[in-house]
């Protein structure tokens, strides 16, 4: 990743007549050891738009799957088939080809995909959406969407993982079993961020 970002920081400098490094700074990559740290992840991409101030809502958010996923929803109902009605099965077939749809829980005839029903996740972003803006913290329900819970997530761990997710880990993401086991296969001593781990991720 160093020699990359080189590479492109050369190229963008001299198109734009400056200096300095390409992203503002150092590349960091965490590795996502569960299904709980794929689906925070998500989330916390999904909607940094949100955070920024720069997107009202997730399906206003540029640039991001969800709204990509949203859109091909809202083009499969304009052509009279509505998502919500679909079994899982055509609710995968409705996602945007070029991204790896959601494809419900794990079955061995099912669709390979992200192992979540896609209306959970859509119902997730949007309730963490909500508690992440300043001037809507009063308006939040207090249940908890019914994949938090299936996670065995509590509220709290679950916005910290959506504002704070990347200064939140280091190298490993997920519960404290699988970064232990992450270490012995890397023949690490030390499991860094694991306290973090270990208060977010519900063993």
């Amino acid at each position: 990743m160093r020699c990359l970002n080189e590479r492109i920081a050369r190229l963008a400098n001299e198109e734009d007549g400056c200096t300095g490094r390409f992203w503002e700074g150092r590349f960091k990559s965490q590795a996502l050891l569960d299904e709980q740290a794929v689906i925070a992840c998500l989330a916390y991409v999904d909607l940094n738009p949100v955070r920024a101030g720069i997107a009202e809502t997730p399906e206003d958010s540029d640039h991001t799957s969800i709204q990509r996923r949203i859109r091909a929803l809202q083009a499969a109902a304009e052509l009279e088939a509505p998502g919500a009605q679909e079994t899982l099965d055509q609710q995968a077939s409705l996602q945007p080809p070029e991204l790896l749809p959601f494809a419900g829980g794990e079955r061995q005839d099912g669709p390979t995909g992200l192992p979540f029903a896609l209306p959970d996740y859509l119902e997730l972003v949007s309730w963490t959406g909500q508690a992440v803006r300043d001037d809507k913290r009063g308006a939040i329900s207090q249940d908890l969407p019914p994949i938090l819970e299936r996670l065995g997530i509590d509220e709290q761990a679950w916005l910290r993982l959506a504002t704070q997710f990347e200064s939140s880990f280091s190298t490993w993401v997920g519960k404290t079993e699988r970064v232990h086991s992450a270490c012995r296969c890397l023949g690490h001593r030390r499991a860094r961020g694991i306290s973090a781990c270990r208060l977010l991720f519900p063993s």
